[in-house]
């Protein structure tokens, strides 16, 4: 369908107040297809300046935010150095659900600079006395209202398209592609990144869910146990925002043992959230691995690439669970079958129950966190995300329960969460509409990014009753009528991502 351009006034008429209300002036407002509609424009447009900020040492790296005695000792060492400097309380913003109290102060200089050029010198001069500093845009800080934000918008009625809203991974699990290519391969109108995956070798196959993963009706990666998840059955068109917990099991004869995870290294929970003993924890813990030196873990054809080489077991199955091989380690998933690779107590396992000829029996559940059985048919799709952002219509953010709070690293909530960066967020307004929200940031004097909470606030602002968090940072891409809208860096360029959700037209009911 071609791509409809509206002109200013039809797009203030063709639109609610909500949506022209979140924008600076007039958005561009594109029509992708019936009852789909693309908007582009200025969320703010002001721009902050750049400053001189101290660093503390932390207990994994340096953290810009200390405790009150950090800050007071900090501003008299500047001091003695010839600097003015001030301490700037760190609040949670209202609405944020954490552990409480102060996130911790943040010490600056206290000139301000037009340029980072300008305030470099600054730095270095403290640098070479034996500070940690950073030179910082401040347009990051979120009590800063001289800001610019980049945004696009796309709103989806479910009474005027015929189109279908569904998770797509690509060519494989187990390889990275960008939206605009899974948008185009799937002859999507628009697609926006997805959930949460892994990044790097050092905590499983890069471009893995980290969390669940469910496409065409087949269960691909377990749930991050707890945590928000976005399920789409049928058409997609009426999402189920709602924690997730899954239960897999395998039973041979005379034994039964618990999967510990699909398609993953073995050992290695990116988020975390998982079962069977994770160190340090079976809670989620957003960017960290937690281990686990005995599990069983599935793999599915959907994986696409070699299952890893580990030490352990691994078994090959046919498509009726019988086992028909067992190797080291490391090969294909046959096409019409899968694997399950030990570790630890799960290769004992497998070597006493599993041996060629025996016959498997596998069981997937899926369950929300009041033990109701989710089912999810042949069409239906779900990806990871966190953390909720609206709920019931009131903004609320749930920080300690989707592992966003460190212990021993004051910084890391605070900065992942409440400092600005690229964020994408989906939202179901009170029409049923569903909202795609994608925001670029870590541009100064561009597009400075939002943080959860303003996320938040502008999906309930545009309407919502629900909206959820999705990946973010580099990852956030917005794809409309054949072009990207938005990257989440424009400097970087698109990041090649896990998954993305994929609308495409005429897809049926």
């Amino acid at each position: 369908m071609a791509l409809v351009v509206l002109t200013a006034r039809e797009s203030v008429s063709g639109s609610d107040d909500n949506i022209n209300s979140v924008f600076v002036g007039t958005p561009d407002v594109s029509e992708l297809a019936p009852g789909v509609r693309l908007y582009e424009g200025l969320l703010a447009d002001g721009s902050a300046d750049w400053a001189v900020t101290l660093r503390h040492r932390g207990y994994e790296r340096p953290q810009v935010l200390g405790s009150h005695e950090d800050a007071l000792a900090a501003i008299r060492q500047l001091k003695a150095l010839g600097f003015s400097a001030s301490a700037e309380a760190a609040l949670w913003p209202e609405g944020v659900i954490t552990s409480g109290g102060k996130a911790g102060w943040i010490v600056r200089l206290d000139d301000r600079y037009e340029t980072q050029d300008a305030a470099q010198p600054d730095a270095d001069v403290l640098s070479s006395a034996g500070l940690d500093v950073v030179v910082e845009w401040t347009g990051v800080d979120p009590h800063e209202h001289r800001r610019r934000v980049q945004a696009a918008l796309i709103v989806i009625d479910p009474k005027q398209t015929e189109g279908k809203l569904t998770p797509d991974y690509g060519s494989a699990l187990g390889e990275r592609e960008t939206v605009a290519s899974m948008a185009e391969n799937a002859g999507a109108v628009a697609a926006v990144n997805g959930g949460f995956f892994v990044t790097s070798g050092r905590d499983g196959i890069p471009g893995t869910p980290a969390g669940i993963g469910f496409y065409a009706g087949e269960l691909a990666s377990e749930a991050t146990n707890g945590r928000v998840a976005v399920v789409l059955e049928g058409d997609g068109l009426d999402p189920l925002f709602v924690e997730l917990v899954t239960e897999l099991t395998v039973a041979a004869a005379s034994a039964e043992r618990e999967i510990d995870g699909i398609n993953r290294v073995p050992g290695k929970i990116r988020n975390c959230g998982g079962v069977g003993g994770d160190i340090p924890t079976e809670r989620p813990k957003h960017d960290f691995t937690c281990t686990d030196s005995d599990e069983l873990v599935l793999f599915t054809p959907a994986l696409g690439v070699e299952t890893p080489d580990i030490d352990g077991h691994e078994v090959v199955l046919d498509k009726d669970d019988k086992v028909v091989g067992e190797r080291v380690p490391g090969g294909d998933v046959p096409p019409d079958g899968s694997t399950i690779q030990g570790i630890g107590e799960g290769a004992d396992w497998l070597a006493e129950h599993a041996q060629r000829g025996a016959e498997l029996r596998m069981t997937q559940r899926i369950r929300d966190t009041r033990g109701r059985v989710v089912r999810a048919g042949p069409r239906a799709g779900i990806v990871n995300g966190g953390p909720w952002l609206v709920r019931n219509g009131e903004v609320e953010v749930d920080l300690q329960g989707d592992g966003l709070i460190r212990k021993n690293d004051r910084s890391f909530g605070y900065t992942w969460a409440v400092r600005r960066h690229p964020r994408t967020s989906m939202g179901v307004d009170g029409r049923s509409r569903i909202l795609l929200l994608a925001a670029a940031g870590r541009q100064p004097g561009v597009s400075d990014g939002l943080g959860l909470h303003e996320v938040a606030a502008t999906m309930r602002k545009l309407g919502a009753r629900d909206a959820v968090a999705l990946d973010g940072g580099g990852s956030t891409t917005m794809v409309g009528g054949g072009r990207v809208a938005l990257v989440g860096n424009a400097s970087s360029g698109e990041r090649a991502v896990g998954d993305a959700l994929v609308l495409k037209a005429g897809g049926g009911r």
